[in-house]
């Protein structure tokens, strides 16, 4: 059985968006909906309030919270999320899953996606395509393989050499870095898109036909004021609006892209 897993941590610093435990059950609805065969759903956190019904598990290494990005203290810092390639991580992931984002908005059948046979496929999307090859906003892997992108890592080195080598984003970084060009990729024409660069620009924000999945990697969330301003959006997200989270005011978003 495929587990779908996604991510949910509370940052040491201040950052641009906030994950709410709204995010994590909008996810899993929506995987729900549009991927029909039986399926694990887990939140790996280090705070389950408010996931009742949610499966989660604990942060394997939550020191690597704390490594602050290279890039500054707007980027992302997702080191957390490389334990999902040590060699023992099919014991609490299972012998196949699949990662999403949180800020991920799904409109079409993920069965093409979530099927695949490769034992690693990683989304293709990136701002430096010489010195970057991979997005971790999605990645399928069979844990046990790929496993050199855990045993290389030293918190105290890796994230630097991944940013001089031109890599960016924390855990996309190391990865690309690892693993070099060649793996296996999810690409627009699969119908994994980026809301900044396939829809928000070149589409005048409408959705295109034979779109699967849109990642909002960027200042832009899905539940943010901007992102409810389109109807797809809140067609297959929801209507944020509601949501206990948002009712305190909300932070300016920040201009800085991952």
């Amino acid at each position: 059985m495929l587990t779908v897993v996604t991510w949910k941590w509370r940052p040491p610093r201040a950052y641009r968006s906030t994950y709410a435990p709204e995010t994590v059950h909008t996810l899993k609805r929506m995987v729900a909906a549009h991927y029909a065969a039986p399926h694990r759903f887990v939140c790996v956190t280090d705070d389950p309030t408010g996931l009742d019904g949610i499966e989660t598990i604990p942060i394997p290494h939550p020191e690597l919270i704390a490594i602050p990005p290279p890039e500054g203290r707007n980027w992302p810092s997702c080191y957390v999320r490389l334990s999902a390639f040590a060699p023992q991580a099919a014991g609490w992931l299972g012998p196949r899953y699949v990662s999403l984002d949180l800020d991920t908005v799904i409109v079409g059948d993920l069965a093409p996606l979530f099927d695949r046979s490769e034992s690693f496929a990683i989304w293709n999307e990136t701002d430096w395509p010489r010195t970057q090859f991979y997005n971790a906003s999605l990645w399928l892997h069979t844990p046990g393989t790929r496993t050199q992108v855990w045993d290389r890592f030293d918190p105290a080195t890796s994230p630097l050499a991944a940013f001089k080598a031109g890599g960016r984003g924390g855990d996309q970084a190391w990865i690309s870095h690892v693993l070099g060009k060649g793996e296996a990729v999810f690409t627009p024409a699969d119908g994994v898109l980026s809301f900044r660069r396939h829809i928000e620009v070149p589409r005048r924000f409408r959705l295109p036909a034979g779109a699967r999945i849109v990642n909002f990697h960027g200042v832009v969330d899905p539940w943010s004021r901007v992102g409810q301003t389109h109807g797809w959006v809140r067609e297959f997200y929801g209507d944020t609006r509601q949501w206990a989270s948002l009712a305190r005011p909300l932070r300016a978003p920040e201009a800085m892209h991952r």
